[in-house]
């Protein structure tokens, strides 16, 4: 039975949402108005459409670099070579190899929402993998689950967080503590269940192994020229006019407090300068790869500081894909091509944003939100507040497995989950993390994922036997996102 394309199912849910407000009382009828709702929704959405279209271009600018590939053979090589000493050898530089990997790759996965980007690392890893004894599943969950479940528990993706945060009215990046607990257990739990599994592959391999890195192709890095230091005297320069004018006014807030920090951005400016004289000393590549850190850096001081918001982080991350781009010795036209061919890549995700948001006009125009959220209040009425965010909860599950896209997701439910939370008396920030959670764990077992198909593509996985290996873990992480849930309403927490 064939799953229908992202755009049927968006399209159909709009169809019956309009269909619905023949029958809601008090409703519109909608009828020529599923027409018009794509335009309207991508106007109503336009902040967050051009904010996806400028961080998918600015991402593949930079990895069009092999920045964060090298970054990653260099890893591994350093890694591996830790066997000769003997506590390292006594706890494994397998088992030590998989949690260093895996911690990577889930940061990458919370920070800056890596999902297609790990198809390419798939095909770096599982090489090593083998050669550490382990099979292609262990180099899947090293790279891909890692980065998912990172993705699942992020603090600071703005695909999830972001978008959702910005749909419920809430300060960018917001309860960021809570949010850091949750992905360290849920990473913890990952990387346990994942060592579990290599144990097992590896005592039921017979033959020994090659060495770790004789299988793993590395990535030819290439000396800082002129663009590349170029590049950096002028963003040392912007940095520090930039501290002269602003550092005094930096204020940072953490939850409910804030306090003063003059003296922040002025640190990270000088770590930049230090950092990237020694990566420009390196390879260009690394240089590249600092810069990329140190965006994400000032994207943090800048949200928590300066209160920046959409505009100020699409500025920052099209300075590092220019910067990046010029760095690497790419003249403007092909700097121009990799950044269209990344938006692009993602505009499928900003057209069911605009699509997504149609059914919200839909319903919004045939009056039909207040009578379904008082419907929802009064089925779960009784349920209290624990039973309605479970419920919440699974619908942001049950709904993924047909809508992988977690902005698509955003725009349909949060506008109508967030106002249901105050009616219930419910934090909204317990919301964003109920969709955070449905949106990414079953992203790892559905196939209507197109990242999970290209990945077990890549790894030459059938899906029936990655089905037969991830079930129990998806269950495992679904349990504990609930639990992860409770404290959002029985406690008091910082953001929420």
């Amino acid at each position: 039975m064939k799953v229908p394309n992202t755009y049927v199912i968006v399209f159909s849910v709009l169809l019956l949402c309009a269909v619905a407000t023949w029958f809601i009382p008090g409703g519109v009828p909608q009828t020529w108005q599923v027409f018009s709702a794509l335009f309207e929704g991508f106007s109503q959405q336009a902040g967050i459409i051009a904010f996806v279209l400028i961080i998918g271009g600015a991402f593949w600018i930079v990895n069009s670099t092999k920045a964060v590939d090298a970054g990653i053979t260099r890893f591994i090589s350093k890694a591996s070579s830790l066997e000769r000493f003997p506590l390292v050898r006594r706890l494994g530089v397998g088992n030590i190899v998989i949690v260093l990997v895996m911690l990577l790759f889930g940061v990458f996965g919370a920070v800056f929402g890596m999902s297609e980007e790990t198809i390419a690392f798939v095909a770096v890893v599982i090489p090593l993998a083998k050669s550490l004894g382990y099979d292609e599943i262990v180099g899947v969950c090293m790279v891909y689950v890692a980065a998912h479940v990172g993705f699942a528990g992020a603090m600071l993706n703005p695909f999830t967080v972001g978008i959702a945060q910005d749909m419920s009215g809430l300060p960018l990046f917001s309860g960021m503590e809570y949010r850091t607990l949750c992905w360290a257990v849920l990473m913890l739990i990952a990387i346990v269940c994942v060592l579990l599994y290599a144990s097992k592959v590896k005592k039921s391999r017979s033959e020994a192994c090659p060495d770790a890195m004789g299988q793993v192709k590395a990535v030819e890095e290439q000396k800082a020229g002129v663009a590349a230091w170029l590049t950096f005297a002028l963003i040392t320069l912007a940095l520090i006019l930039f501290c002269v004018h602003y550092a005094s006014e930096c204020v940072v807030k953490v939850g409910q407090g804030e306090f003063s920090a003059p003296w922040l951005l002025w640190t990270a400016t000088g770590l930049f300068v230090l950092l990237s004289l020694l990566s420009l000393r390196s390879s260009v590549q690394m240089y590249v790869l600092n810069l990329l850190a140190f965006t994400i850096v000032f994207m943090v001081i800048g949200v928590m500081g300066y209160g920046w918001y959409l505009p100020e982080i699409c500025a920052l991350f099209m300075a590092l894909g220019i910067a990046a781009g010029v760095a690497s010795g790419n003249l403007a036209d092909n700097i121009a091509k990799e950044f269209i061919a990344g938006a692009k890549d993602i505009f499928s995700a900003a057209l069911v944003i605009g699509f997504a948001a149609g059914i919200i006009y839909i319903l919004k125009n045939g009056n039909a939100i207040d009578p379904m959220l008082n419907s929802m209040a009064d089925a779960l009425e009784g349920a209290g507040k624990t039973g309605a965010l479970g419920m919440m909860y699974g619908i942001q599950t049950f709904l993924n497995l047909f809508i992988p896209s977690a902005s698509a997701k955003a725009a349909v439910t949060m506008p109508i989950m967030a106002p249901f939370s105050d009616m219930i008396g419910l934090s909204r920030q317990a919301t964003v993390l109920a969709f955070q959670f449905g949106d990414g764990f079953t992203n790892m077992i559905t196939p209507c994922s197109g990242v999970l198909m290209a990945v077990l593509s890549v790894a030459k996985i059938p899906y029936a036997k990655w089905f037969r290996f991830i079930w129990k873990f998806i269950l495992t992480l679904i349990l504990i996102g609930f639990l992860l849930l409770l404290p959002t309403v029985f406690f008091t927490l910082p953001g929420f």
